[in-house]
């Protein structure tokens, strides 16, 4: 989808701090964090929501949460991190491209807030 937001970061229309990169997914940090340590994990793949994964994505999101993993830790989020996926808009999601939050170095609570 042209248009899309996530979609014009991961083509460099749009600029990002990116923290990782490969052929599958893209990674980088929120332009509004909301802990310490707060990026997302999208799939290069243009995929609106939950709803719409097929079966065949089912290696893309294990690779996604793979990623979010190693980079969390790497961030220094080994004593504990949160990650959220967001469907449609009773779901809180705002950017209609799947992506992963994944916060961490503060104390998270739930639920959340």
């Amino acid at each position: 989808m042209d248009d899309c937001l996530f979609c014009k970061i991961i083509r460099g229309d749009i600029p990002s701090k990116r923290i990782y990169e490969d052929d599958r997914v893209y990674a980088f940090y929120d332009i509004d964090p909301k802990a310490p340590v707060h990026f997302l994990v999208i799939p290069k793949k243009h995929i609106a929501t939950l709803n719409d994964l097929a079966e065949s994505d089912e290696a893309l999101t294990g690779h996604m949460l793979f990623t979010a993993q190693r980079i969390a830790n790497s961030l220094g989020c080994e004593q504990g991190f949160r990650v959220v996926m967001n469907c449609n808009d009773m779901g809180g999601q705002t950017v209609y491209h799947i992506h992963m939050h994944v916060l961490g170095q503060r104390q998270l609570d739930w639920p959340p807030g």
